[in-house]
């Protein structure tokens, strides 16, 4: 019996968090992934270049389309590397969310609510359908934990809060 006791102490989370301190790390790989997933999204936006974006932009009739293709990359490649860093966190995650919110009401939420819908197996693969804003809401809810919660350790911020305290 004492056994079990022993080995249900690593499935509480209050325990953890006191033994190893974890809950103080919870930002760290929301930060790594959050910020690497934009980086991906504006580098691509950059390799088949801008000019494709603009077109897909002035086809769901978002105004300026070049303007607002450049400024879509810049956040997501500036925004991503700054959460990665954690730096300026709060300020750098309202433009990623306005981002985020014209591509899910503008391209996903017609496809409901999936980022994943295997459609067939065929000799060449599998088939995809179009993707849901589930992941749109996923980087949603991290950002918002980001900036609630704050950056966690090894951040830029974490380090300026630290010299405005000494």
């Amino acid at each position: 019996m004492n056994t079990v006791r022993y080995l249900l102490r690593f499935t509480d989370p209050a325990w953890l968090t006191d033994r190893w301190s974890l809950a103080r790390w919870a930002p760290l790989p929301l930060r790594l992934i959050v910020g690497y997933g934009f980086m991906a999204h504006g580098y691509s936006k950059i390799v088949k270049h801008p000019d494709a974006f603009a077109g897909i932009l002035r086809a769901l009739g978002v105004p300026a389309p070049h303007f607002m293709a450049w400024a879509t990359i810049a956040i997501e490649l500036v925004g991503g590397l700054a959460v990665i860093a954690g730096a300026f966190v709060p300020l750098v995650s309202l433009p990623m969310i306005a981002v985020l919110m014209v591509a899910t009401l503008t391209v996903h939420l017609p496809y409901g609510f999936l980022s994943i819908k295997l459609m067939a197996v065929t000799s060449a693969g599998p088939q995809f359908g179009p993707p849901g804003y589930e992941t749109d809401l996923l980087y949603l809810a991290c950002l918002a934990a980001l900036m609630m919660g704050g950056s966690g350790p090894f951040s830029v911020d974490g380090w300026l809060s630290r010299g405005r305290r000494q």
